[in-house]
């Protein structure tokens, strides 16, 4: 099926990880220009870039500085597309009554302050109908007990963000689209050892679809959202990549 995203010029921001990689390997399969970027991972960045060939561009930075955001801009190039794919969710399970204020900055910054200079930074040199493609996550529709540091950053950002952007978008182009993808538990290195045989049978309860998603579950979503023939009138949309979940137990 023709997506539209041939030649396009995109930006994957934590391309190293296992939902960024995925997005990559998935535009580059639609014959879009990809940039890589990664913050830890430069090897794993340089060895997908390896593995696409055809002069793939690989940008470091960290998300949180304002400055380092300015020159993965830069050293990107002019981008038709972004899918804001970076993120970090704290494995450790904390209730709110003991959580550090150090580790609510840190996921607060990782996940929302990094979203926002990666929209801002993208948008700032946006010129054509191009698409922002937000990552959040079911953390951020239904809460999630332990995280709340991390649920107060994914509901943000798919909640008064992304509504927000989608209006903003169009002062710069009138065709310009803000969409979303909310993940819910999701094979990937953010959630190793916490999707085992064990765990999926106990998450998946609350799940229509008793399986975890695949990294490659959520990249074809992306790609659907960043698409101006697919989702060419769809904008301020969540699409939720979650197998059904629900806030009640549905298998036994």
């Amino acid at each position: 099926m023709e997506t539209g995203l041939m030649g396009k010029r995109v930006l994957v921001t934590g391309a190293s990880g296992g939902i960024g990689s995925a997005c990559t390997r998935a535009f580059a399969e639609e014959a879009a220009e990809v940039v890589l970027h990664f913050h830890r991972g430069q090897e794993r960045a340089e060895e997908l870039a390896a593995e696409l060939g055809g002069g793939t561009v690989v940008v470091g930075a960290d998300l949180t500085r304002e400055d380092e955001v300015d020159q993965m801009f830069a050293a990107a190039g002019s981008l038709d597309v972004c899918a804001a794919v970076a993120g970090v969710w704290p494995s450790a399970d904390v209730p709110v009554w003991e959580l550090p204020l150090e580790r609510w900055r840190a996921t607060v910054d990782a996940n929302l302050t990094a979203t926002f200079l990666t929209a801002r930074g993208f948008l700032r040199q946006l010129e054509g109908d191009g698409a922002l493609v937000l990552v959040g996550s079911t953390a951020g529709l239904v809460g999630e007990a332990g995280h709340a540091d991390y649920a107060a950053a994914k509901s943000a950002i798919i909640g008064g963000l992304l509504l927000s952007l989608k209006n903003e978008v169009v002062r710069k182009n009138p065709l310009a689209r803000v969409n979303a993808v909310a993940p819910g538990w999701t094979e990937s290195p953010m959630t190793r050892g916490h999707v085992s045989e064990e765990q999926v049978g106990r998450i998946s309860r609350t799940m229509a679809l008793r399986k975890v998603a695949r990294p490659e579950d959520v990249a074809n979503q992306v790609v659907v959202l960043a698409s101006p023939i697919l989702s060419g009138h769809v904008t301020g949309q969540v699409v939720t990549v979650a197998g059904g979940m629900e806030g009640r137990v549905i298998h036994d």
